[in-house]
């Protein structure tokens, strides 16, 4: 089930501490989304179907006096802006290409509403168009 758990371990070597919230997140997404591949790189592990639709890194998406000692960002991308307290940034890499990044401290904020918006983003990866402009 999920990534390999060596590569997993390297990943949180240096926050082995945030190893708990991804574990949570992988498990939630395995269950409540189909036919989805993980990929453990060197700065982000990647959760695909046909694409990318949800990223778990450490981005530094809040200055460091507000990061919490443990936590992973997910990132997910959706055609529109997400407007939510709750996410620390959004970007539009591409016209009608939103990447959001939320930042989790604790395995309650890994609610129904961010796993919506994670299951909508595997959509919106799964109907992409697999020709590039």
């Amino acid at each position: 089930m999920g990534a390999l758990s060596q590569d997993v371990a390297l990943f949180f070597d240096k926050m082995p501490e945030a190893l708990p919230l991804y574990e949570a997140f992988e498990k939630r997404v395995l269950e409540e989304t189909e036919n989805v591949h993980i990929r453990v790189q060197k700065t982000q592990i990647s959760f695909s179907n046909r694409h990318n639709f949800a990223f778990v890194s450490f981005l530094p998406v809040r200055k460091a006096a507000n990061r919490p000692k443990a936590y992973i960002v997910v990132t997910f991308g959706l055609a529109y802006r997400v407007e939510s307290p709750r996410i620390d940034v959004a970007t539009e890499p591409y016209p009608n290409r939103w990447t959001h990044h939320v930042l989790l401290a604790s395995e309650e904020e890994m609610d129904d509403e961010l796993m919506a918006w994670v299951k909508e983003a595997a959509a919106f990866a799964a109907a992409k168009h697999t020709s590039r402009h």
